[in-house]
Parts: structure tokens; sequence; C-alpha cells
């Protein structure tokens, strides 16, 4: 299954940088959210590639709810696709914008790919370990290494969001004696404590399960994990919430190898 999300992946990274060269045209979802033609071409292809390959699994893909398109997954493994992450890394022609994809079992990310087209690089995770990888200009991988989440430091280095920090997680900054991180967009913040180069991301701001799972995929597979602020793991596939929209998270904590967490 993890070839298949690379190539569903690498296909819809060659769409994204065909509209990021040659130009970006903005509108607003409902949700006052920005969206682009990147965005719908896309998720167009990744769908197409899963309908294809994996017939049966249900696929919830972010720009598909935005439409009310989103499919029974009521028990059943299923797969969360963003087909753009990081909209406004995008916009403004910072390449740290993501395609993301992940197969959720049991409410668990147990398989996923972030792939920054712009940067050349993408990360998998899955049962069988996480991966770094190198991709050609030509859209074909060109190097696969092993990578593994490092032993938390004192103090942690942490990674942040450039686009939604805010007073709270200034606030755990400085209750946990951090004072170096690294701003960042989308979900290579997850992918940075995959690879041992950062040790926490607190998110005390507003995410979907799309945004999060691959990353969160790939960083479980590496030794990391996703903790709520009551210290369960962050589950996926929450639907009817009394307090939130289907799919949304709530506040969480990624950290990255921790040798005794209980």
């Amino acid at each position: 299954m993890i070839e298949t999300f690379e190539q569903a992946a690498l296909a819809a990274g060659r769409t994204i940088l065909e509209v990021y060269e040659a130009g970006i045209h903005v509108t607003l979802k409902p949700d006052c959210s920005p969206v682009t033609e990147a965005d719908e071409r896309a998720e167009a292809v990744i769908l197409a590639r899963l309908g294809e390959a994996l017939p049966g699994v249900p696929v919830v893909a972010e720009e598909a709810v935005s439409a009310g398109k989103v499919p029974d997954i009521n028990g059943r493994p299923f797969i969360l696709v963003d087909p753009l992450d990081g909209t406004k890394e995008f916009i403004n022609r910072r390449a740290e914008f993501t395609v993301n994809i992940a197969l959720i079992e049991n409410g668990i990310p147990v398989a996923g790919i972030v792939y920054a087209p712009a940067l050349s690089t993408a990360y998998v995770g899955s049962r069988a370990g996480a991966f770094k990888l190198t991709v050609n200009p030509d859209f074909t991988i060109a190097d696969r290494r092993p990578i593994a989440a490092r032993v938390c430091r004192t103090p942690p280095v942490a990674v942040a969001s450039r686009s939604h920090n805010n007073a709270e997680t200034d606030e755990f900054l400085t209750e946990n004696g951090i004072t170096e991180y690294r701003s960042i967009g989308s979900s290579l913040k997850f992918c940075l404590l995959a690879e041992g180069e950062a040790d926490v991301y607190p998110r005390f701001g507003r995410t979907m399960e799309w945004d999060t799972a691959a990353g969160d995929a790939v960083l479980r597979a590496a030794g990391g994990d996703t903790r709520c602020l009551d210290g369960t793991p962050l589950a996926y596939g929450k639907t009817e919430q009394a307090s939130d929209t289907d799919f949304a998270n709530p506040f969480f904590i990624a950290w990255g190898a921790v040798e005794d967490r209980t």
C-alpha cells in the first residue's frame, strides 16, 4: 500500500508544481480558508490513483469533504488525504507545502507519506519503519534512507507553526524551558521530529485529521508519538463530536522518542 501512496503523492506533486510555476489563483472556501487550483487538481489525481489501486477503501479527502462528499468509515480502515497541506506557504511561494496521504486502522495512522514537491523530499512511514526519500526531477525516487526520532534532549528543541503560533504555544515553550525552536509550515513539523532534527511539536490551534495523519504516521513509525493534552494518543476517525465538527482534532503535543513515557 505504501508504494501506491508514494506513486499517488508523486503524481499529485507534479500537478502542484505545474500550477506553482504557471501562477496561483486563490479562492476562499465557505470557512474562509484559501484554496487553489492546485488543491483541487492534486486531489483529483490522488483519488483517481487510490480508486484504481485500492477499490472499496473509503477515502476522506479535504476538498471532497468541503463539498459535502464524506464516505462511510464506520468500523473500516480508511484513507485520509490532504492534497496540498500548507496552502498559505504555497500561496506565499515558500517551499514547505506538502502532499499528505495516510491509512487509518482502528483510529491509528499506520502508514503515510508526506511529500514536499518543491523540496524534492518525501517522508514515508509504515510497519516497515520510517524513511526519508530524495525525489528526482522526473518524479522518481532517487534515494531512500531510514530515519528515527531521537531521545528527547534537555531542554527540548521545538518546532512550531509558522502561520498559527499563539500565546498557548509561547507558554508551553516557556514552561518547558525551550529557547531553541524552528517555525515551519505544513506537516513537515512531524517529519523533523521523525528524522531526529527536533524533539517536540506543540499544537494549540485548530487542525483537521487530514492535516496531521500522514505526518503522525511517519512520526510513529520513527519511534515518536502524538498525544492529546490529557495524555491519550491522538485518534483518527472522529465523527459526531459533540464539541466540534467531524474529523477535527483537539490540541496535541507531538514528541520524538522518549525512553520512558507513561
